[in-house]
């Protein structure tokens, strides 16, 4: 048993409630960051097939070996740059292993934009880049098969939805982490931390999977939106989602008062509401 604190230990974190779709991982790694040999070893194990969108097979390797662009390099040969060391890449490893779809269809889609912007000879990243990358970043999927919850979390009435209904959360969302920037945030938590959430209304039968055909259902779902319908178009496609206002994620969100706190827990004010995802498409991947 390890004597340093847990936000330091990958196991440990394997027992953090936001942590799960990544447990598995975490357990794998032990009580240190695996080097980078150790690491390509257990994302192999946990997703043999891995790759890029072009089909390139996906490597964890040091940025000083790369000399193409990041999005570039992934794309073109599945190395992706990763620093020793780093528990910032070490998470983006591990959500390529347990997202490897969705992962693949964004670093597609950052491809597509940047040969249409040579086309256009658009200048900047554009806004379908910037929501790429802050969903890849710090996104979050929030699946839920109450809709009136779901809306509620989109206008952001905080405390109706995760303190007056907070048995029906739990019984009736759930919470998947993606952005492996806001992983690493959670080891260490602050009063405002937030992901950027796209909710989805879902059928039962995908609220009752297990864990990892949750994780798996919601992986063919991203990468089929990303791919065919272009899901993220601007940053403001993205929902602040207060991660330590989740019930159960932290011990002080008990009491009410937690949520009163509007410099944590923001109203929306005249922006609009983030859409709620709910069409056949969802229906069908659950079958």
């Amino acid at each position: 048993m390890s004597d340093r604190p847990d936000y330091l230990v990958p196991a440990a974190l394997a027992k953090w409630p936001l942590f799960a779709p990544l447990a598995a991982l975490l357990e794998g790694s032990g009580d240190r960051l695996p080097g980078l040999l150790a690491l390509n070893r257990l994302v192999a194990q946990a997703t043999p097939d891995l790759a890029s969108a072009s089909g390139e097979a996906i490597r964890f390797v040091l940025p000083d070996a790369i000399s193409a662009d990041y999005e570039q390099a992934v794309f073109d040969s599945g190395q992706v740059a990763t620093r020793d060391d780093n528990w910032h890449d070490y998470f983006n490893a591990l959500v390529w292993a347990a997202f490897p779809r969705a992962k693949a269809a964004l670093n597609a889609c950052h491809m597509q934009e940047t040969a249409l912007a040579g086309v256009t000879r658009l200048r900047g990243r554009g806004p379908v880049r910037d929501a790429l990358t802050q969903f890849d970043e710090c996104g979050m999927l929030v699946l839920g098969t109450d809709d009136t919850l779901l809306a509620a979390m989109a206008r952001h009435d905080w405390l109706s939805a995760f303190w007056g209904a907070r048995a029906r959360v739990k019984a009736t969302t759930r919470f998947l982490l993606f952005g492996h920037a806001s992983y690493d945030q959670m080891r260490t938590p602050f009063n405002g931390l937030c992901a950027k959430a796209i909710y989805i209304a879902v059928p039962e039968s995908v609220l009752s999977m297990p864990l990892s055909e949750q994780t798996a259902w919601a992986d063919a779902w991203l990468a089929n939106r990303l791919a065919d319908k272009g899901l993220l178009v601007s940053p403001r496609d993205l929902s602040p989602l207060p991660l330590l206002g989740i019930p159960g994620v932290v011990r002080e969100n008990a009491v009410r008062e937690f949520y009163e706190d509007t410099a944590q827990f923001r109203p929306l004010g005249a922006r609009a509401p983030a859409p709620v995802i709910s069409d056949v498409e969802a229906s069908a991947l659950a079958l």
